[in-house]
């Protein structure tokens, strides 16, 4: 052992030199290549679902340059071997009987020839603006062995194939396939693969009409070569030499291109597969764009359309925009943009009052002029019902019934739940928004309102498919990436914002009830399938929406336009809604939401009012509601009535004989709601007169209409003119009765049957008083004033 070492501690001392050499020259091979071979910016690739190429935008530095390739193609392989490399998988990186050829070629010749093998051009590609000498030749050799180490033969093809120049701007075999023939890598024919794999060889030859003749002999060449080695047969040969060559780069796909440009912000010279389905986005558009050439007849040149996947919350298509031009900003993603969100919040707040027993799904709501702290909601056709179902009143979005029953559920609490919701949009307190909140008061994007929408629906999918639970994190953002699965969290009893049973009732009602009345529009909203949905238009024009979900889709709608300018017309029913129909026809059947038994409870309900039924109901009927509708109070709108024996006149013990009077049940509304239900109803059947000499024993049989109580009457600004008329309006129980004025105890007339009364009035305060024939009397307080005091 010890003459073994000191043999070896000779042989290094004499070697020492040589050693510390070939030591150096071993450390310089092993750390000769970069950490990364390539770092060339590349190009945003977007693929649909099934890996098909939608969209892509440019690199950085101006080239087409697809993120690498994932591996090469089969023919693309056997035709690049065969020009450029035969003997690739057997050599280390240089092929010395290729340079030696080459060196004597150069020697003899007057053309040049390279010898290069594909390792050693990968080396090159990733040198940069290295001169083309015999001494950078050597260090190609040398890193080629050391990349033949430290990679398969596979990848370093692979780079070969993603980095190598197509002529002009183009880079990268995938690149260059969809360039020149408009197809993937993978679909190249014998033809195609054999014409790209001799053009790096001499790329300028793709300019059109440039060196044709020249392309065609390089590329008949190599097929003939690959018939020749038993690659190809005769008929594919023939086939082959037969194919045109490629001409002028053709436009690469751009399928979803607002989709597309939010990918290149997201996910830059990413290759990116989303959830796209192809061939729905593709209808989209053609959609989209028939759509647009009808808007714009009334100067609206912006649309969006988006289509979510309930289950996953997928985005299934994508029309951030209407091919209207740069002029009308269609480079714009309204898709991300907020807006008005108009009344599309309003089944938010009907699902919150169902799920915590406040409201029943046809119980009648208030519809009559309403004044809040000065702010005066008004329904979209200015006229008002008095009293409708609540299931009605949101499928007509009638926005005076949405903005009293807001104030009754309460501002913030209402705000807390749309946060809980995952709307990011309201970023400001509930007092910046205010009561106008259900009306469009806030913004809020497609995006956010549609994935909400989906999320209702995938909520009650899940509780009716899973045992009755519920999942913690159900309102999450929907995504386009198909990879990316989105965690919903933990199943739990308890609903993280609403029961099942509340929202399969507002579903039902936006779907059975949605019909508007004698609008002429509706033959356009009739469907094959099932949807539950609903329609918004913002403030002056601005916005029109309409959302709507099945068991299997959320669709969102968004039409007007991008600078905010509004037009007549512009509404949710006639130019979002039509548009909403047709994508709903363009999608697959998705049937109807099973019912949630396990959260909805069996209730007498009055038939009339849609409150529980009280003993003095007499229509009766049962219905299943959501499983809190059992804390809601009964009727409030039936009492029981005492009528003469003749059953014409109400009387009471005090007036006529307790043996002959008769018990009737009878359906009585508070004088202002009646006052309109009477107009909008004629089937309503007021409470009949007292019998002569009979007092009326209730309280509340005069109500004032206008002014309100708290209402400031406000006059046009001073022009000179020192008073003004206004009209008094009352509302009384009894169709006969008079009623008579008064003004600061001073009498300023009459009225009989319509209680209205014209007065000529001047600012200041006064006191009203309201007398009827009967003796009844009302009275309040009246501040008039001009409208440019504070």
């Amino acid at each position: 052992m010890n003459e073994f070492w000191e043999r070896s501690k000779k042989f290094f001392y004499r070697h020492k030199i040589k050693l510390a050499i070939f030591m150096a020259f071993l450390v310089l091979w092993l750390f000769c290549l970069p950490k990364n071979l390539f770092e060339d910016p590349t190009s945003t690739v977007v693929n649909s679902s099934n890996g098909t190429l939608i969209g892509a935008r440019i690199a950085d530095d101006g080239q087409w340059r697809f993120p690498e390739m994932d591996s090469v193609p089969k023919r693309f392989e056997e035709c690049v071997l065969m020009f450029e490399d035969e003997y690739f998988y057997q050599h280390p990186g240089f092929n010395p009987i290729s340079i030696i050829k080459a060196i004597g070629h150069n020697l003899t010749k007057k053309s040049r020839r390279g010898g290069s093998t594909i390792t050693q051009q990968v080396i090159r590609l990733s040198r940069k603006n290295k001169s083309r000498t015999y001494a950078e030749k050597v260090v190609e050799i040398f890193m080629a062995t050391r990349l033949e180490l430290k990679h398969s033969k596979k990848e370093i093809l692979r780079f070969y194939a993603s980095h190598t120049p197509y002529g002009g701007n183009v880079v990268g075999l995938e690149t260059a396939a969809w360039r020149y023939f408009g197809i993937p890598a993978h679909e190249l024919s014998w033809g195609q693969a054999a014409s790209l794999a001799v053009l790096p060889n001499a790329p300028s030859l793709i300019f059109p009409g440039k060196n044709e003749q020249l392309l065609l002999e390089k590329r008949n060449s190599l097929l003939k070569k690959l018939k020749n080695k038993g690659r190809i047969d005769a008929t594919t040969y023939d086939l082959a030499i037969a194919e045109p060559l490629p001409q002028k780069p053709v436009p690469l796909p751009d399928v979803a291109p607002h989709l597309t440009e939010r990918i290149r912000n997201e996910h830059a010279g990413e290759r990116i597969t989303t959830s796209i389905d192809r061939p729905l986005q593709q209808r989209l558009n053609l959609l989209a764009e028939r759509h647009y050439r009808q808007l714009k007849s009334n100067e609206i040149h912006n649309l969006a359309i988006l289509v979510l996947d309930v289950e996953t919350r997928n985005v299934l298509g994508y029309v951030g925009n209407s091919p209207s031009g740069e002029e009308h900003a269609n480079y714009v993603d309204i898709i991300t943009k907020n807006r008005s969100t108009g009344s599309t919040l309003k089944p938010f707040l009907f699902a919150a009052l169902l799920d915590e027993g406040q409201l029943l799904p046809r119980s009648l709501v208030e519809d009559v002029p309403t004044v809040i702290n000065g702010y005066q909601p008004q329904n979209f056709d200015k006229k008002y019902m008095g009293a409708v179902p609540a299931s009605r009143a949101l499928s007509r979005s009638l926005n005076v019934p949405a903005v009293r029953l807001l104030r009754e559920y309460g501002l913030q609490k209402f705000y807390n739940k749309l946060r809980k919701m995952n709307m990011k949009s309201l970023n400001r307190p509930s007092s910046h928004y205010g009561l106008s909140l259900i009306l469009g008061g806030a913004e809020s994007s497609l995006w956010e309102v549609t994935e909400s929408y989906a999320s209702l629906a995938s909520s009650l999918n899940h509780f009716t498919a899973h045992s009755s639970t519920y999942r913690t994190n159900e309102f999450m953002e929907a995504s386009y990436l198909v990879e990316e699965e989105i965690d919903f969290g933990k199943q739990q009893f308890d609903p993280p914002i609403f029961g099942a049973g509340a929202i399969y009732a507002t579903f039902q009602a936006m779907y059975e009830v949605n019909r508007p009345e004698g609008d002429e529009n509706w033959h356009f909203f009739d469907s094959s399938q099932p949807i539950a949905w609903k329609t918004g238009t913002s403030f002056g024009f601005k916005d029109a929406w309409a959302v709507g979900v099945t068991p299997k889709y959320a669709i969102g709608v968004w039409a007007g336009n991008a600078d905010g300018e509004g037009r007549p017309g512009l509404t949710g029913i006639t130019a979002a809604a039509p548009l909403l129909f047709d994508v709903l026809d363009a999608l697959p059947h998705s049937g109807w939401f099973q019912e949630p038994f396990d959260d909805l409870v069996e209730v007498d309900i009055c038939a009339q009012s849609g409150f529980r039924a009280s003993v003095f109901c007499d229509d009766v009927k049962k219905e299943y509601v959501p499983t809190h509708g059992t804390r809601s109070g009964p009727c409030p709108f039936h009492q029981q009535l005492f009528l003469d024996a003749s059953e014409t006149y109400r009387v009471n013990s005090k007036c006529y004989p307790l043996e002959n009077m008769v018990a009737k049940n009878w359906f009585v509304l508070p004088p202002t709601i009646e006052y309109y239900y009477a107009l909008a109803n004629p089937n309503y059947k007021e409470m009949p007169p007292f019998l002569e000499n009979c007092s009326a024993l209730e309280n509340q049989l005069m109500e004032f209409i206008y002014p309100k109580a708290n209402e400031a009457i406000l006059l046009p600004k001073d022009l000179g003119i020192k008073s003004q008329d206004i009209v008094l309006k009352l509302a009384h129980q009894q169709n006969n009765a008079i009623v008579y004025w008064y003004l600061d105890d001073t009498y300023i007339g009459k009225t009989e049957n319509f209680h209205e009364l014209l007065l000529d009035i001047e600012p200041g305060e006064y006191v009203l008083t309201a007398v009827d024939n009967s003796g009844n009397r009302i009275q309040q307080e009246v501040q008039v004033r001009r409208a440019s005091e504070d």
